[in-house]
């Protein structure tokens, strides 16, 4: 396993994680600066972010600072109650990967979807399996187009908790049943996001996670860190910087890279009463110190 206690080359920060500072929501290019600053040479933002500074303007400043991409959230969120509501999220699947591919990302993470309309409070349809079908054939009909640009497409389970609103794939062997469906020939073009957050409690981690490597390339495309706190005040908005909670991170990493994976830490924390309240530089300090001693 790599010693990450001299340095911090291989950590990446999710910008969800500082998005948000001292309460304020702060714009993707000051976050980069600040990344920047830190000698944070690899980020992975999301595209709300990126289209309120523009494509064109963040690729220039990163291409600048020399940071890149170790993921770009997101895609996904396939289910429909309609033919033309499956359409239109092809065709936004399609603009996330080519903005992908402009900003030179690692992957495209894949939030895949779950009921449609559950997350504003109100499913359009209940069945599960539906939404799972859905789910398998937007990533089929995105993923040609995927491998027609050469932008990996990175499925990521989420915690059972999410099912119904935001991911109906909810653990690793899901997203790796996926891949081997529609990736067979394991080329590379298709793999899953691990986050430890919402797969640390699964009892067949370290076996699926094993399973993610047997393969000429290996499914694990990204790796995302934080830590479940307890008690944990809020399911979604209440992540746990890494070593302040209860997952067993050295554990999991190890595991992780005897499956092959050899690429960035990705710290992804969404903190609405805590980190969220401090500064970026507070955060960003933090964030190197347990990347080198926990994570």
């Amino acid at each position: 396993m790599r010693d990450f206690s001299a340095n911090h080359d291989w950590l990446s920060i999710n910008t969800a994680t500082i998005r948000k500072q001292a309460g304020a929501e702060v714009p993707l290019d000051r976050l980069i600066d600040q990344c920047a600053a830190a000698g944070v040479r690899a980020i992975s933002p999301w595209r709300d972010q990126v289209a309120a500074v523009g494509l064109d303007k963040v690729a220039a400043q990163l291409k600048a600072l020399g940071i890149g991409l170790s993921g770009y959230c997101r895609g996904g969120f396939f289910p429909a109650p309609d033919a033309a509501g499956l359409k239109a999220a092809l065709e936004d699947n399609r603009r996330a990967i080519d903005e992908a591919k402009t900003l030179n990302a690692a992957c495209l993470v894949l939030v895949v979807g779950a009921l449609p309309g559950a997350l504003n409070g109100k499913a359009a349809y209940t069945d599960l399996a539906r939404a799972r079908t859905e789910v398998r054939d937007g990533i089929a009909a995105s993923l040609e187009y995927a491998r027609e640009v050469g932008m990996p497409l990175a499925i990521e389970p989420l915690h059972p908790m999410q099912a119904a609103d935001r991911a109906c794939i909810n653990t690793l062997e899901q997203s790796l049943d996926l891949c081997d469906e529609l990736d067979a020939q394991q080329s590379g073009m298709l793999g899953v996001a691990l986050d430890v957050y919402h797969t640390w409690w699964d009892p067949k981690l370290a076996q699926q996670i094993a399973r993610a490597g047997d393969a000429k390339n290996t499914r694990l495309l990204a790796y995302h860190v934080c830590d479940w706190l307890t008690p944990t005040r809020d399911l979604l908005n209440d992540r746990g910087m890494m070593g302040d909670g209860v997952i067993e991170l050295k554990k999991i990493r190890g595991w992780v890279e005897a499956a092959g994976f050899a690429g960035f830490s990705e710290v992804e924390i969404f903190s609405s009463l805590d980190w969220w309240q401090r500064s970026g530089e507070e955060t960003l300090a933090t964030c190197i110190e347990r990347h080198r001693s926990v994570v």
